[in-house]
């Protein structure tokens, strides 16, 4: 009788599967150049020089500067969660692992209350510029969701992610891609996945995470949702990043969700959760933003393009936009307090 486990020739599966080695500096590359995209639609310039005036500070005090965000380490395929808080040093705080973040005992992981994910293939850089813009704007800490980026989000990508991720996310292409990567070549799968397959009950097959909801970044976001006390106020996500938003909130019992505020930029979602309040901005001159809209309507059209760095103009304006939404009382969210207007400040 023949078998499936290759015993009668002596191989395993694994002698099958395309070498990580092999494989890992492909990866590397397309996230360099997904790095490079993050100078354009988030605002870079004003984060490096912002974290450069605050190491000068803690230089001259004889303290360690957060050199926590390497820039040295762009083509890195893993994600992580970066707390950056632009009000008080060290500034930056890294987590590796979803688990070690809920349980950890520092007040900066009990403080911080909004959540910010950027889009296709983002680097550290490009999410800590976002979350450290929403920061200064709102001043308060902000969890940075770095989106790991693996095989199956290069094949995506080859594929039109970029341009078409609607229609990607309505197909769940990405969650296709990785359990076939998963299946065949598992060593392969796992990379850049290592955050989300640290995320509590994450689904695997042959030891590489395949999502619970579509991605990564939504799978850590969502295990965030269910399990992190306080529960947070608010999320925010730009481009692909408000995707991810749409597909972890989805499924998180509504209990978990009451009083918490979700404020898209340059990608609509649908507002399918009544007692969230959805704030969404889509740039007049966005023609990214609207094609992949879907039929979903913003509540906001600002005369802006996809970017969200200054330098680039007409660009979004993340931090302002995320301070006006947290300061208005939705219909469908009674539970949200709006925040001390003194405390906004409003770039």
């Amino acid at each position: 009788m023949e078998t499936s486990d290759h015993s009668s020739t002596g191989l395993s599966p694994a002698f099958f599967e395309i070498p990580k080695w092999l494989v890992e500096p492909a990866v590397r590359s397309c996230r360099l150049f997904n790095t490079a995209l993050d100078f354009i639609f988030y605002d870079v310039p004003t984060l490096r020089a912002g974290l450069t005036e605050k190491d000068a500070q803690m230089a001259a005090g004889d303290k360690k500067p957060s050199r926590i965000v390497d820039f040295d380490a762009l083509a890195d395929p893993e994600g992580s969660m970066l707390i950056i808080d632009a009000t008080t040093a060290p500034y930056v705080h890294k987590y590796n692992n979803v688990a070690t973040f809920l349980d950890s005992a520092g007040q900066e992981t009990k403080d911080v209350d909004i959540v910010t994910i950027t889009g296709v293939g983002s680097s550290a850089l490009g999410s800590a510029a976002l979350a450290w813009d929403i920061s200064v704007a709102l001043q308060k800490p902000v969890l940075a969701l770095v989106p790991g980026y693996g095989a199956a989000d290069v094949v995506l990508q080859s594929l039109g992610g970029w341009f078409a991720f609607g229609l990607h996310d309505y197909l769940g292409s990405k969650s296709m891609i990785q359990k076939s990567l998963a299946a065949a070549a598992p060593q392969v799968a796992r990379i850049g996945r290592d955050l989300a397959a640290s995320a509590p009950n994450e689904p695997t097959l042959r030891g590489a995470p395949v999502f619970r909801t579509g991605s990564g970044s939504s799978d850590v976001l969502h295990a965030l949702l269910m399990r992190r006390e306080p529960p947070f106020r608010l999320l925010v996500g730009h481009s692909k990043g408000a995707l991810q938003i749409s597909n972890a909130i989805r499924s998180v019992p509504k209990e978990r969700l009451d009083g918490l505020t979700v404020v898209t930029l340059g990608c609509p979602i649908g507002e399918e959760l009544p007692n969230v309040a959805y704030h969404q901005y889509l740039g007049l001159f966005d023609a990214l933003g609207q094609l992949n809209a879907w039929g979903h309507r913003p509540e906001h059209w600002p005369p802006t393009w996809h970017s969200t760095n200054p330098v680039l103009p007409p660009a979004m304006a993340a931090g302002k936009f995320a301070s006006e939404s947290v300061n208005k009382r939705a219909p469908g969210a009674p539970n949200v307090v709006p925040l001390d207007p003194t405390m906004a400040v409003v770039r």
